[in-house]
């Protein structure tokens, strides 16, 4: 991240996210283009590759995962990975470019048992020179400053969707546990990493109080992925209806305005989208993408198809430590500044 998120945080209402995505949507996405460049090198896109370390048998029962227990996906499941076999992982994705090494586990909560091998994964990758990042569900407070002491740069907690629209997708789990766990996260001092995912059947308000939610946190997520559903058969989502691509654009666009120095990750669903779409969402501020064979049991662009993309559109790869704004970025960012955060030079319309 390339400024103090308190700097510029903002208490956004519902009415004024809105306003947001409402505009005609070249004006979006030439308002949401401008933050982007003040806040980040626009031709560099973050590389992360993420590994499911433990894959099925959830016990809880999100509508949209292949991983329930609760659904039958004909996922195999599979038991926690040795560490070496992560090590394995991680090395071959720093060597194919990767900036950042996820992990996720399919749990509601690290167990006492697995939980000091998930410490020396994280150890192990990050001596490789990676970033790291982890999802295993809740946390304890003892476990999140566990793993800060580990040396984890950041956790990923995803909020899914709107308060409102919580109760339709997930059930063993309360949008508050969601929010203790990322103030338990913030507490132990690693970076939080929390989005939610779009075209679960919610309504264009569902969207609007995702962002909300996550922009108005006490500070915003250094990353934000967000997700375009992937319909798996056998799970309740897998016949509902698509989201306009428009849309997606859309919501990529707010989230950059909203959250200008987070990096905003064009994440799941990303295979079903044509490379125009890509461009389009890559314009409205996304700098990250997840680069690899699968996020977590999905497929991904190939590798060589993602790196072909990048190079068609003038972007590359940002390394660590890499990313700095340019001459450019900090002319805008300099003019951005001179606007309070209820200006409308700054927010639009709002």
């Amino acid at each position: 991240m390339n400024q103090d998120t308190a700097d510029i945080r903002h208490d956004w209402t519902r009415k004024q996210v809105q306003t947001l995505f409402e505009q005609p949507f070249m004006d979006l996405l030439y308002q949401a283009h401008t933050v982007h460049r003040a806040h980040f090198d626009a031709s560099q896109v973050q590389m992360s590759t993420l590994l499911s370390i433990k894959t099925g048998a959830c016990p809880e029962d999100c509508k949209y995962c292949p991983q329930s227990g609760h659904y039958n996906t004909g996922l195999a499941r599979e038991k926690l990975l040795a560490v070496a076999r992560v090590v394995e992982h991680a090395k071959a994705a720093r060597d194919n470019g990767a900036a950042r090494f996820c992990m996720g586990a399919a749990w509601k909560h690290p167990s006492d048992k697995d939980f000091p091998y998930v410490l020396d994964m994280v150890r192990q990758v990050r001596a490789l020179g990676l970033e790291t990042c982890m999802t295993l569900g809740a946390l304890s407070d003892e476990q999140a400053s566990a793993l800060a002491e580990a040396g984890l740069d950041y956790y990923n907690h995803n909020l899914d969707t709107s308060p409102e629209y919580y109760g339709e997708i997930i059930t063993t789990r309360t949008y508050q546990d969601r929010l203790d766990t990322l103030g338990r996260v913030r507490d132990a001092g690693m970076k939080v990493c929390s989005g939610g995912i779009v075209g679960m059947g919610e309504s264009a308000g569902d969207r609007y109080g995702l962002l909300q939610q996550l922009a108005n946190m006490p500070s915003h997520p250094d990353s934000v992925p967000i997700n375009n559903l992937v319909k798996v058969k056998g799970t309740p989502l897998d016949n509902v209806d698509d989201l306009d691509p428009f849309d997606f654009v859309r919501t990529i666009a707010v989230a950059r305005i909203m959250m200008p120095a987070s990096y905003v990750r064009l994440s799941a669903g990303r295979e079903a989208m044509n490379e125009q779409v890509q461009a389009l969402c890559f314009f409205a501020g996304a700098n990250s993408i997840f680069y690899g064979e699968k996020l977590l049991t999905t497929p991904l662009p190939e590798e060589s198809a993602d790196l072909a993309l990048l190079a068609r559109l003038g972007l590359r790869p940002e390394r660590r430590h890499e990313q700095q704004p340019t001459s450019e970025a900090a002319t805008v960012k300099q003019a951005l500044s001179t606007a309070r955060s209820d200006d409308p030079r700054f927010y639009a319309a709002v």
